[in-house]
């Protein structure tokens, strides 16, 4: 059997696991991700979740029942499933109504490749009757199918390498295949072609459906830039120029590619919360395959390529969001900054403490190196550690609340 007839084998057990408790507590469960992350996989092929209806409005005559027919979803006793219901917007008022007559844990549990609380026409966000979960690509955990503990759960609950194994460098190739499935698997001969289709596809139907826009090239030619602005501070105006496109464009463009969970803005760590809602945020690309595709030159990003930090930022971002998400839902990420001098790239806030992390793409490191998370430590004392991960081998404790940690080790 061909690359491309094998099927994707391996439901994330994490994910499983988050699903399952959440269908036990809340009467509708939104599972939304990347198009290709593995959802409707996950969804029809857990057996936990074999006894449930399936339906996706893939389907013509289940989308025109959804739109029309709302009753034929809602006025049933078994519990259902609903793929792609980002297509019916008006189903969720219908879900609701239905939900406030029957709150039965587990009985409606949605799926979609956008985020519902985003997307232009949804009027009604089920709050206090649904939980959301994120199905992020999928993380080096998940590829090695490991049931530890994660490094970073224990650190966040106490900072220390103790115990903690040398861990070995990422390859660049590991890095670039990201984690959707059909690339991180390798279900696919041929990455570059597939990405390629991807884009196209994801432009051509669920963004121009969604968003009416009769004219795509201009949104990929957005799409492409952004790639090269990669974990760099978002300037809407500097990118509305170089893509000829109208700022409010541009900002309306970005939020398509956030809807559709292509791009996500990270917010600065500031004292005060609030004003995270009025800082430049920094933009990443959710899957570090599909960044490679659209912003490297050549097939392996060299030394000295640009973009060779920024794709293993994304690469480590993404894991860290899986880890949280399983393990820690009430984490955030952020990254900290001073204009012109220090900038660390993650912030992990789990309630009242917080720890840094300074991602470095190579397999040695100097002290300076460490003069970001240093800085950070005495501006924040309420910081519990500072971790720079970079793509070695050894690990060790520099001194009080920092920590040297191999990438390899950081994500396991």
């Amino acid at each position: 059997m061909t690359p491309e007839g094998r099927s994707q084998s391996y439901v994330p057990r994490e994910m499983r696991a988050q699903i399952q408790r959440a269908i036990r507590s809340m009467p509708v469960v939104v599972l939304t991700g990347l198009r290709q992350v593995g959802k409707t996989f996950a969804l029809r092929h857990d057996p936990a979740l074999g006894k449930r209806t399936y339906i996706t409005l893939d389907s013509a005559p289940a989308l025109e029942a959804a739109r029309h027919s709302a009753a034929v979803f809602t006025d049933r006793r078994d519990a259902v499933t609903i793929d792609e219901v980002q297509r019916a917007p008006d189903l969720l008022l219908a879900i609701k109504r239905s939900v406030d007559r029957d709150r039965r844990p587990g009985r409606f549990l949605l799926s979609g490749s956008a985020d519902l609380s985003l997307l232009q026409g949804v009027r009604e966000t089920l709050a206090g009757r649904a939980v959301y979960l994120v199905m992020q690509p999928l993380s080096r955990r998940e590829r090695a199918r490991s049931r530890a503990k994660p490094f970073l759960t224990k650190f966040l609950d106490r900072p220390s390498v103790d115990g903690a194994v040398p861990g070995s460098p990422i390859g660049i190739a590991e890095v670039l295949n990201g984690g959707l499935p059909p690339v991180a698997l390798s279900l696919t001969r041929d990455p570059d072609l597939w990405f390629e289709g991807y884009v196209q596809t994801y432009l051509e139907r669920d963004v121009r459906t969604a968003a009416q826009i009769a004219d795509v090239m201009p949104l990929r030619r957005l799409l492409v830039l952004s790639a090269l602005r990669s974990s760099q501070v978002l300037n809407i105006s500097g990118l509305a120029r170089d893509a000829a496109l109208s700022p409010t464009t541009t900002a309306r463009y970005l939020d398509l590619m956030e809807t559709f969970f292509l791009i996500r803005r990270l917010s600065p760590y500031l004292a005060n919360p609030t004003a995270r809602l009025i800082k430049a945020p920094k933009i990443y690309f959710t899957d570090a395959g599909l960044l490679g595709h659209l912003g490297r030159a050549s097939p392996e990003p060299l030394d000295d390529d640009p973009l060779r930090g920024p794709i293993l930022e994304s690469f480590v971002l993404n894991d860290i969001l899986a880890i949280l998400g399983a393990h820690r839902p009430r984490a955030e990420v952020h990254f900290w900054h001073i204009q012109g001098r220090y900038e660390v790239d993650f912030i992990i806030s789990d309630g009242r403490s917080a720890i840094g992390i300074e991602v470095k793409a190579a397999d040695t490191f100097k002290m300076r190196d460490l003069d970001p998370l240093t800085r950070f430590l005495e501006t924040h004392p309420e910081a519990k550690a500072g971790i720079l991960a970079y793509n070695g081998d050894d690990v060790m404790k520099i001194k009080d609340k920092l920590f040297v940690v191999p990438i390899s080790v950081l994500l396991s």
